[in-house]
């Protein structure tokens, strides 16, 4: 029984120390570890992360959309004299100046028309002249009294009549004129020659089946669709002076065709919520035709003070885009970011302050709150030219 007593009142002894002991360590013990919050535990792993600064500068703010090409002037060509095709003087396809000779149609009979009406006219040139004369003698008669007056009269009709004789022969020249310099059927614009639709030899006819098409191709039209809410960017620019657009071609690495917007329709579509614009492109190159969907990217004006931070540094989650900053003590911090237009390999992004590290490597092996040790890296260099549009449509 003592022996029980004795063993209870050593374990009392035992608790009381044990519990004196906790009281007084494990306020300590969290002050140790609140003082230590953030730092790695001695030993711990440190991944290094190569950093690199938040640029800033002025990036141009550019539009994009998708876009369809048109020609300016697109014709059917026929003839407006009837006749037989004589001949095609250049081929289907080709590159054409304005005022070049494209057909000829069977011309002999509309130059016997021109030959017969000259001669015509020198016939009554001819008669006018007998009659000015005839009328002159009988002016002098009749002031003698030697000449009716009647007789007079009609002397002076013939030769009124002889005048009108040549100007009807004049219409009549310039008409077989027309009728002959019409068996050439030249470009009216410089352009691109279609298909062929007429054989040689062929009767033709005024009105009747065309005989080839012919489209402007420099400059060309670009037609896109801005949304309402992108008009008031545009119309401000259009204002202080040209709005300057750019145009691509899928899966081209050429330079853009460049140009101008010169056209912005009047009214909103209702169901759209968008309205017709068109650029005017110069398309030196033929590398534009029409018919074409390209991509146009219209600039907008300029962001004076851009923050950009390199392409590679953008990460995605369910909450959205995001990069990694060197935090206190560094920890990786993760912040969302808005992305804005790029330049280059960089991107314009909202959402981070100017003096940001930001970590554009090892992305994959780190997380919020993660140790790392900074390796700077000299920032990259924007690509003049590159700048791509905010908004895409």
């Amino acid at each position: 029984m003592r022996v029980w007593k004795a063993a209870l009142l050593g374990l009392i002894a035992i608790g009381g120390g044990a519990a004196y002991y906790y009281r007084q360590a494990i306020p300590m013990l969290l002050a140790e570890v609140e003082g230590n919050a953030g730092a790695p535990p001695p030993g711990a792993f440190v991944m290094p992360v190569p950093v690199t600064p938040v640029v800033k500068r002025p990036v141009g703010i550019y539009l994009e959309y998708p876009a369809r090409t048109e020609s300016i002037n697109n014709i059917t060509l026929q003839a407006r004299v009837s006749g037989y095709l004589q001949a095609q003087h250049v081929p289907d396809g080709s590159d054409v100046k304005e005022g070049e000779l494209l057909y000829t149609i069977d011309p002999r009979d509309y130059q016997a028309a021109l030959d017969r009406a000259k001669a015509e006219k020198q016939r009554d040139i001819a008669a006018r002249d007998y009659a000015s004369s005839n009328l002159e003698r009988g002016t002098e008669l009749s002031k003698s009294g030697w000449l009716a007056k009647d007789t007079f009269d009609q002397r002076s009709s013939s030769l009124r009549q002889s005048e009108a004789a040549i100007n009807i022969d004049d219409a009549a020249i310039r008409t077989a004129e027309l009728n002959l310099e019409y068996t050439q059927i030249r470009a009216p614009f410089a352009g691109r020659l279609g298909k062929n639709q007429a054989a040689i030899g062929a009767l033709i006819s005024v009105a009747g089946a065309p005989l080839n098409t012919l489209v402007q191709l420099d400059p060309i039209y670009v037609t896109f669709n801005p949304s309402e809410t992108d008009l008031d960017a545009i119309e401000k620019v259009r204002k202080s002076g040209t709005v300057a657009a750019e145009i691509f071609q899928p899966g081209d690495s050429k330079p853009p065709h460049k140009g101008t917007i010169t056209f912005v329709d009047n009214a909103v579509d209702r169901l759209t919520g968008t309205l017709t614009a068109r650029a005017t492109i110069a398309n030196a190159d033929r590398g534009l035709l029409p018919g074409q969907y390209v991509r146009i990217r219209v600039h907008a004006g300029e962001n004076p003070d851009a923050l950009l931070v390199p392409q590679t540094a953008i990460g995605s989650s369910q909450l959205g885009k995001y990069v990694y900053v060197v935090g206190e003590k560094n920890v990786a911090e993760q912040k969302l970011v808005t992305l804005g237009p790029t330049d280059g390999d960089l991107v314009t992004v909202s959402g981070l302050d100017e003096k940001d590290m930001v970590i554009t490597g090892n992305l994959q092996k780190i997380g919020p709150g993660a140790p790392v040790q900074p390796i700077t890296a000299p920032p990259p260099q924007a690509k003049a030219g590159l700048q791509t549009g905010s908004t895409v449509n």
